[in-house]
């Protein structure tokens, strides 16, 4: 009878410590113990870094990171929005195509023809025009083609013509990675009068295809010490570093302006749209564009930007396009 008790007792030991193991205090299910780089939750709860913060998730052009700017700003938004914001930088065309698989909730870009095409396909929203600056032919001090101060458009005639007649002595080094910088680059060869793809592109050793961003586009120019295009904001922020001087500034062609838009939310509902809407209000806010009017000029003496506010005639477009909040 005992050796009968102790195993009925043994029975209801072990009952007992299966039921506890399987419900809280409470009488809910057990959380279970989560392995070593995984996170546990329970459904319906929320961690406290997860609570109340939202994500945007942006898509940019290399120039507006390199320059330091996004890097600038995303603090003062991410405080004032309690926000989490991640940033992908890229050249104008990669990054339309991460739009277009509605893998981001914001684009910021310069390249207004694709911009066009792309809010005509559906895929843009809400686009505005939040700073502008210019694009700058640079090259070293030598200036072995002399082009200072001619015109882009024979500037750049001139570069090919002595990289042509002189191999190795004259070199243009290109973006060649579908950005807007590149797109404008192929704008100016347009003007002067050359086919890019039959006149420029593979055309000899004197035009180097680099297929990566502004600032290591910047810095292989001064190693070679060659030519390129670049906007002006990430010249300044790579000076140092490459030695390259400004050679030709003035043309209507160089005006470079960037815009902000959303991710149409009715072609992907899944897009954060209420945090991208903040985001192109805040940039577009009287406080923020003056914020992005002085960025630069402690440092480099200039400001690397200008503010889109109030020069809507400067850009050519209408005023709601750079002050009208979106809602």
């Amino acid at each position: 009878m005992k050796k009968i008790a102790f195993i009925m007792l043994a029975v209801i030991v072990v009952a007992a410590a299966f039921i506890c193991g399987c419900t809280t205090p409470g009488g809910g299910e057990a959380t279970p113990t989560p392995t070593p780089g995984e996170t546990t939750a329970v459904p319906g709860e929320t961690t406290p870094a997860q609570e109340g913060t939202q994500t945007l998730l942006i898509a940019t052009t290399t120039s507006l990171q390199d320059t330091g700017l996004l890097d600038y700003l995303r603090p003062i938004f991410e405080e004032q929005y309690n926000a989490d914001v991640k940033i992908t930088a890229k050249g104008t065309g990669q990054s339309l195509e991460l739009g277009r698989a509605g893998d981001v909730d914001v684009m910021m870009v310069h390249d207004r023809a694709r911009e066009d095409e792309f809010i005509e396909e559906g895929y843009g929203a809400n686009r505005r025009v939040f700073a502008y600056n210019y694009f700058t032919i640079v090259g070293p001090e030598s200036d072995p083609a002399g082009i200072a101060n001619m015109t882009p458009e024979e500037a750049f005639t001139t570069i090919r013509e002595k990289g042509l007649a002189e191999p190795g002595s004259v070199v243009f080094v290109s973006r060649g990675d579908d950005s807007g910088t590149h797109g404008k680059e192929k704008a100016i060869w347009e003007a002067a009068g050359f086919n890019y793809t039959t006149d420029i592109q593979g055309s000899g050793e004197w035009y180097v295809e680099a297929g990566t961003g502004m600032g290591s586009t910047l810095v292989m120019t001064g190693e070679k010490e060659a030519y390129t295009l670049s906007d002006i904001g990430t010249y300044l922020a790579y000076k140092t570093e490459t030695g390259l001087v400004p050679l030709v500034e003035q043309g209507d062609i160089l005006l470079n302006i960037y815009s902000v838009m959303e991710i149409n939310p009715e072609k992907f509902p899944e897009v954060n749209s209420t945090l991208a809407k903040e985001w192109i209000n805040f940039l577009i806010s009287p406080e923020i564009q003056e914020e992005i009017g002085n960025f630069g000029v402690e440092e480099y003496g200039q400001p690397l930007f200008n503010p889109a506010r109030g020069a809507w005639e400067v850009l050519g477009v209408e005023r709601e396009e750079t002050e009208e909040p979106v809602t």
